[in-house]
């Protein structure tokens, strides 16, 4: 396995001030509904990692972990390697960033407390959430994107109170959620188009869904719901091929989320075994209807979260020490 080498930090940290990007346009948006279709089987058992390509042991892991944070995740990552995430400064305070070439650059939305930057497309739009101040922190959120240009855009869903920007797609189509007073039963899983509308994922419409990742030409869309609308802890990934329902579940886990998919087809996300305090998380790659276990390395390691996959199969993602989250990205 190679070795992990030493932790990425900015060879100039760079913030951007709020006041220097444009404030965009507000989306408004009108919903429309998806076709419903029946559910599918689930993919097959997990694969021993040598019988399958693209195991841990083919990545180079490099730690991601901006300087003088106490906490760093990396959420996504495009086609020429640039990263986005979200830290915690020593005040407590979340920011947003992106990582290109070694160098770190805050994001902030404008007039907020926090923000996180979820997800990066081809050309440099990035998407995300923010919240600002008298908000409800257990529940509010606003999408935004930040267009290569620099200005931010904010991406509502109305009449909703929520919406959260998970990722965005070469031509611009944004994946999410919105929810109202929890981010459980209201949730429901949204695709914007490039023109503003908004469509629902009404193959999960009596369940509380989040869409998190898609193939390019969006027939293919990967996210996570709530399989029991009773059981805040328990969730199964789904995966919706041409209109076509199938849960992605880890055999033998207690709860499954899938977070991103490269045109490859290549699915990642985490699992959970056990629960409560005996509670322990991994990631997996899921390719060929094979789930693959996929940790970041080293015996300290108490949990993986995979988020973010690029079509040449660059995984970025979250680890924990201790209570101290990582982010990290694992190239071949």
């Amino acid at each position: 396995m190679p070795s992990s080498p030493p932790i990425v930090h900015a060879r100039g940290f760079r913030i951007v001030p709020a006041s220097s990007l444009v404030l965009g346009a507000m989306l408004f948006v009108a919903c429309q509904d998806s076709p419903v279709a029946p559910p599918a089987t689930r993919p097959a058992l997990v694969a021993s990692l040598s019988e399958r390509g693209g195991s841990p042991s083919d990545f180079t892991f490099t730690p991601i972990d901006v300087q003088g944070a106490v906490g760093t995740q990396a959420w996504g990552i495009n086609a020429r390697g640039d990263i986005v995430g979200s830290y915690i400064d020593a005040a407590g305070r979340s920011h947003g960033y992106l990582l290109r070439k070694g160098e770190f650059t805050t994001i902030d939305y404008p007039g907020s407390v926090f923000t996180e930057a979820r997800g990066i497309g081809p050309g440099g739009d990035i998407v995300g959430i923010y919240r600002n101040a008298g908000d409800n922190p257990a529940v509010d959120l606003h999408g935004f994107m930040l267009t290569k240009k620099g200005a931010f855009v904010a991406v509502p869903d109305p009449p909703h109170i929520s919406t959260v920007a998970q990722r965005i797609l070469p031509d611009g189509t944004i994946l999410g959620c919105r929810h109202d007073a929890d981010q459980m039963s209201t949730m429901r899983g949204i695709v914007v188009s490039n023109d503003g509308s908004i469509a629902e994922l009404s193959e999960l419409s009596e369940f509380g869904s989040m869409a998190n990742g898609g193939t390019p030409d969006h027939r293919r869309v990967v996210g996570f719901y709530y399989p029991d609308m009773a059981v805040a802890t328990h969730q199964e990934g789904f995966l919706i091929d041409d209109g076509e329902f199938s849960q992605l579940h880890v055999p033998g886990s207690t709860a499954t989320q899938a977070w991103d998919m490269n045109p490859a087809g290549e699915i990642i996300g985490f699992y959970r075994t056990g629960s409560g305090a005996t509670a322990v998380f991994h990631g997996f790659v899921l390719r060929d209807d094979q789930y693959i276990t996929f940790d970041f390395p080293g015996a300290t390691t108490t949990a993986t979260r995979l988020r973010g996959i690029n079509p040449r199969g660059d995984i970025v993602g979250t680890y924990a020490v201790g209570t101290v989250s990582h982010g990290f990205v694992a190239t071949r």
